[in-house]
């Protein structure tokens, strides 16, 4: 038996280990690092705003969710700059954040017992863009679109790894906005199997014309110019989606680990499932019936439900059925946060869950921006206006989909 694999089955009880989170890191389009973030969403603070990173005169959508004040060179060695593109840039500033935020030096930690499993969906584009300008403008050895996008899904796993000497289990996976879910579940599944600490979770970006030209082919984007009006989840109004890049990395760390350091966990991973659409069939209520069910909780026991929030009329009636077929009618609160950010594909979900766990420790929903009230076909108790407080909440809720009919489910519970 190798060293590797005796460290991941070497201790007892393994597959019944509850996993929690010690570390977050964040960057949003509404605020860069953990602090200025979540100040941000008690604020109902917007960033949605017109693209800055590239010229989107031309183009028939100019509203984005841009991270602000990222300077790369303050995080990335000068070394690694050429080899990198903005989302490999934010993931590894993120991963810094989550690991000092945790209290964890990863030269301290056993061989073998730390991994890294991240999502991804479409990050690749800026190095895809870059490596067919180089072509153009002096021809001689380049990659391919499809090796770029290959090469873009092992690095922003591979570079966190490397730059901290991680050598247990890692993989990425893509599903799109539910990857960010999909990601923290594998990460729980490795933690299971005894893998000591593993950072997970999403931070995607895609915001360059090559870009841009696949968003706007996808279809569901708003066009309109007004970022308080462009991204409105569960509204009459609802006109689409505005893309935004960013996300968010946790450190899930084996509980016991953690209470023998003295850490302090934000909450646990209690729940999670996965489900597929099939032809004219939505599966989402099954997804999050599913995750109750792995949570060991019931319906009237989630105190709060982070909603996928996709800003185009059928999707939000669909999920807006979904979560009453669940809870009932105006069952739960419900809330979008996205609605500052825009959705940032990979990275919103794993956002969605790092809000969550800050709902938890303060005890308070945050708000959903731009809408004032749901629209009648879609019958959640929309938090709206401010931050919901003065309630008890001990479980969330978090719902994503990805494009292609991935549905995800997780629950978090609060720390003891």
């Amino acid at each position: 038996m190798t060293t590797a694999t005796s460290a991941v089955r070497g201790r007892a009880g393994a597959d019944t280990a509850t996993a929690v989170v010690t570390g977050i890191g964040v960057a949003a389009p509404n605020g860069l690092g953990t602090q200025a973030w979540w100040a941000a969403v008690l604020r109902r603070e917007n960033g949605i705003r017109p693209v800055t990173r590239f010229d989107a005169a031309g183009y028939p959508v100019r509203l984005v969710g841009e991270v602000p004040g990222f300077v790369a060179e303050a995080h990335v060695p000068s070394r690694l700059l050429p080899q990198t593109d903005r989302v490999t840039r934010l993931s590894l500033a993120v991963a810094d954040e989550a690991l000092a935020d945790a209290g964890i030096d990863p030269a301290q930690l056993p061989d073998y017992s730390a991994g890294v499993v991240t999502a991804s969906s479409a990050g690749g584009f800026e190095f895809g863009q870059r490596e067919l300008q180089a072509l153009w403008s002096r021809g001689g050895r380049h990659v391919s679109a499809y090796q770029s996008f290959a090469w873009f899904y092992a690095v922003n796993t591979g570079q966190i790894s490397i730059r901290h000497g991680l050598r247990g289990p890692s993989g990425a996976l893509v599903t799109e906005q539910a990857g960010g879910l999909d990601a923290v579940a594998h990460a729980r599944r490795q933690i299971r199997r005894g893998t000591r600490l593993v950072i997970t979770g999403g931070v995607d970006s895609t915001l360059c014309p090559w870009g841009w030209a696949a968003h706007l082919a996808g279809g569901g984007l708003s066009t309109s110019d007004d970022p308080e009006r462009a991204f409105l989840p569960f509204d009459a109004g609802a006109s689409g989606h505005v893309v935004g890049e960013g996300g968010a990395l946790l450190v899930l760390e084996d509980a016991d680990a953690a209470r023998a350091r003295g850490a302090r966990t934000y909450g646990s991973v209690t729940g999670y499932a996965a489900t597929f659409d099939g032809a004219g069939s939505p599966r989402l209520a099954d997804a999050a019936r599913l995750a109750l069910a792995d949570a060991g909780v019931q319906a009237d026991e989630i105190d709060v439900v982070f909603a996928d929030a996709a800003g185009e009329r059928a999707a939000d009636r669909a999920e807006a059925e979904a979560i009453a077929g669940v809870f009932g009618v105006f069952g739960v609160p419900v809330t979008a946060p996205k609605s500052m950010t825009g959705r940032l594909l990979a990275g919103g979900a794993s956002l969605d869950l790092a809000t969550a766990l800050f709902a938890l420790r303060e005890q308070v929903i945050p708000p959903t921006r731009g809408t004032a009230r749901p629209a009648d076909d879609c019958p959640v108790d929309l938090v709206t206006g401010t931050a919901r407080r003065g309630v008890r909440l001990r479980n969330a809720l978090v719902l994503a989909r990805g494009r292609g009919g991935f549905n995800a489910a997780a629950v978090v519970s609060a720390a003891d």
